[in-house]
């Protein structure tokens, strides 16, 4: 009972979501584990909910449920994630951080990602910690590394993004279409507002929940933040894709270096904890194999046939386990 009671507190805002639930993960396999409150990200009265088997309290999001806590993770919709900052202002409220990027433009806002930061800016608890976007995540440990290889001239990313970025709905919604067009039947399109099934798309509907194109300038833009200590890195060009897949994301990269070294220099390079490479000869990694894994996968390097200073790479990473690794490692430090 005296560990219990000497234990920090985290409220975990959207206990009900999938994110939450690496979040939770994450938060557990931490070293001095503490303990979670389980917080909806509806304003409706207590919920009992169950989960393997048992039952458990997920209380609703009131300034009551965040009264014990040190640390709100804030892994619900973008809604919620607003409703917990104006509950939190005051005064002995938790420290936020931000999961879902709401809170991204507020002014004591700071865009975290521990697995690729050098110095940590000195902060307060008045500070709002904003998880960057996983994709981001991922691009700048990979561009990082390659940075020791020599000087970058240009980088060109078509990153897929996997259904899972837009929740349980947004798999539900796949997974009705496909079943679907199948069967010859009506597709739901509230999510994105057209057909996603069997399609590679570089835009959503017009009536889509969250344009695709909003979340392409939100990896941009958090990548150019990453990137801040690697000045000598040029911004890569970026496009985003819709890939019919439930998770994961994968990314194809073209990488044009003042000096090639060449395919296997460029493997040692990205070799790093965190970072798994499959070399020449080597099943390629996928958005399913790298399900778990908290770091990325890069494999098929291949040299460009057509420009002898340029490499292709292909690159995986689990989209959740990279959030709440990242999460779960900002609320380490607060605790």
């Amino acid at each position: 009972m005296a560990d219990i009671s000497n234990r920090a507190v985290v409220a975990v805002i959207g206990a009900e979501t999938l994110k939450a639930k690496d979040v939770r993960d994450a938060l557990a396999e931490r070293p001095r584990a503490p303990l979670i409150e389980l917080v909806s990200a509806s304003e409706q009265s207590t919920i009992l909910t169950e989960e393997e088997g048992e039952a458990v309290i997920m209380r609703a999001l009131t300034e009551e449920s965040l009264k014990l806590s040190s640390v709100a993770m804030l892994a619900g919709s973008q809604a919620s994630s607003r409703r917990a900052h104006k509950i939190a202002s005051k005064p002995g409220s938790p420290v936020l951080v931000d999961l879902t990027g709401a809170l991204e433009d507020l002014p004591n806002a700071r865009l975290r990602a521990p697995m690729v930061e050098h110095e940590p800016e000195k902060l307060t608890r008045e500070h709002v910690h904003v998880i960057a976007h996983p994709a981001a995540i991922a691009l700048a440990m990979f561009f990082g590394r390659l940075d020791s290889l020599g000087q970058i001239r240009r980088a060109l990313v078509h990153v897929f993004e996997p259904a899972s970025e837009r929740g349980q709905n947004g798999m539900d919604e796949l997974q009705q279409q496909t079943v679907a067009l199948l069967s010859l039947q009506d597709m739901e399109r509230e999510v994105y507002d057209t057909q996603v099934a069997f399609s590679m798309l570089p835009r959503y509907g017009d009536e889509a929940r969250e344009p695709l194109e909003d979340v392409e300038a939100r990896i941009d833009r958090n990548l150019a933040t990453l990137l801040g200590p690697w000045p000598r890195i040029p911004m890569p060009s970026i496009r985003l894709v819709h890939a019919p897949v439930f998770h994961g994301y994968s990314f194809s990269i073209w990488v044009e270096f003042e000096d090639n070294h060449g395919v296997d220099a460029a493997a040692r390079a990205l070799s790093a904890p965190g970072v798994e490479v499959r070399n020449a000869g080597e099943e390629a990694p996928s958005n399913i194999g790298v399900a778990g894994d908290k770091g990325i996968n890069v494999g098929a390097i291949t040299a460009d046939r057509n420009n002898p200073r340029a490499c292709w790479f292909w690159m995986v990473a689990d989209n959740y386990m990279l959030l709440a690794e990242n999460a779960a490692r900002v609320a380490e430090e607060l605790l």
